[in-house]
């Protein structure tokens, strides 16, 4: 295998979602998702704890979901692929950005039993991302 990008998060949602539509009519959904770690200081032996917050983007299908059902604390298992954007801001500066393109969302909790939606989603492939890689082993040198 030459080379792997796919990322795994369960976490919280920090806060509602944020649905829009392209010009052409693709639903878009971006989340901010907390993953936190904790831990036992060896010095002190007291409780720690330390939280990542991700940029995760879904496409289609998984954003119309994401937008209708997430809330605010939601709890969601994501998996995808990690993705860094450039763009120019309003004083032509360039901006980067890196975030999770989410292929596969899972509802965990009771709030996914009680809306009696599956807590189990189909997999979905992002139609706007970048064109797959032809993977190419030989060595030019």
């Amino acid at each position: 295998m030459s080379s792997l990008n796919r990322v795994m998060l369960i976490g919280n949602l920090g806060a509602d979602p944020e649905s829009r539509a392209f010009p052409d009519g693709t639903a878009v959904c971006n989340i901010r998702l907390a993953t936190t770690d904790k831990w036992r200081d060896r010095d002190t032996g007291d409780m720690k704890e330390a939280t990542e917050w991700h940029r995760v983007v879904l496409y289609r299908r998984l954003a119309e979901i994401a937008g209708q059902y997430l809330q605010k604390g939601s709890h969601i298992y994501v998996e995808g692929r990690l993705r860094t954007r450039k763009w120019t801001d309003k004083t032509g500066a360039e901006r980067y950005t890196t975030e999770i393109e989410a292929d596969e969302m899972k509802m965990l909790g009771k709030k996914a039993e009680q809306m009696n939606m599956p807590s189990e989603l189909p997999r979905e492939m992002p139609s706007l991302s970048p064109p797959k890689y032809v993977v190419d082993d030989t060595i030019p040198f």
